[in-house]
């Protein structure tokens, strides 16, 4: 798609890449190493992968996230997808951030990803 930043994207600019997928670092990082892993071919979200990439995403994510130790030494990661408008989706092409994180790089960590809804973030009050 000729108006995709994803689909426009040179190969020079790749951190990694394999058969259907490539991985970039985000032009907007949230820390030190955020990657988008990107298939190569434009679609909107994971319902529509092949079968050949859903079989290829898992170890090419792992991979990454193998360079991601080696060259940053982050203490975790997050991964994520936004799907869809409501979910805050900017770019209507398929990507996965997979984010290092480090100790001390938000105040309260506990929550992750459920933090994308603020009000839902701290939970564990409700185990008891």
């Amino acid at each position: 798609m000729s108006d995709c930043p994803f689909c426009e994207k040179k190969k020079e600019e790749y951190f990694q890449h394999c058969g259907h997928f490539f991985a970039a670092f985000d032009f907007f990082p949230v820390s030190r190493g955020h990657l988008l892993i990107i298939p190569y071919r434009h679609i909107p979200g994971i319902s529509d992968l092949s079968a050949d990439e859903e079989k290829e995403l898992m170890p090419f994510i792992r991979y990454c996230k193998d360079r991601l130790n080696d060259e940053f030494k982050p203490d975790g990661f997050n991964l994520g997808i936004n799907e869809g408008h409501a979910a805050g989706q900017t770019i209507p092409h398929l990507h996965i951030h997979l984010i290092p994180r480090y100790k001390g790089d938000v105040a309260e960590p506990e929550g992750g990803v459920r933090g994308v809804i603020p009000d839902k973030k701290k939970y564990r009050h409700l185990m008891k």
